[in-house]
């Protein structure tokens, strides 16, 4: 599991002051760049050198609870399964122990043409 903290900032809310519901998928997406970041993997690198990217192919969300202006979040990112082109992955936002906001989320890999492709066999070993 990775543990990445956030803070709420005001452009996140809405005018009911709480966070806009499409900010928690950014949240989770930063949370994702991070994990594969602490793994040693740089996407940029892989990309200019391979033509292979991670894609969102499906994801299911569920909003539990607000978060607000100036809270101190944390997003978990725990990987679930990891197929010859896919990684599922069940992420949560939370505030304290309180989970707001929870999503299983199928990243596919993705070859320079966009067609699927294998996940490159080093990014297997590390996110194995």
């Amino acid at each position: 599991m990775h543990s990445w903290p956030i803070r709420v900032y005001y452009e996140d809310t809405d005018l009911a002051g709480i966070v806009y519901y499409a900010n928690y998928l950014r949240f989770i997406e930063r949370a994702r760049s991070e994990l594969l970041r602490a793994a040693g993997v740089d996407q940029a690198r892989l990309r200019a050198e391979t033509g292979v990217v991670f894609a969102v192919r499906h994801l299911e969300a569920d909003y539990l609870r607000p978060a607000h202006f100036d809270d101190a979040l944390r997003v978990e990112t725990t990987p679930r399964t990891l197929g010859p082109a896919r990684i599922v992955l069940d992420q949560r936002v939370l505030r304290g122990e309180a989970v707001l906001f929870s999503a299983r989320v199928t990243l596919v890999c993705l070859a320079a043409d966009g067609r699927p492709t294998r996940i490159p066999a080093d990014i297997r070993r590390i996110l194995a």
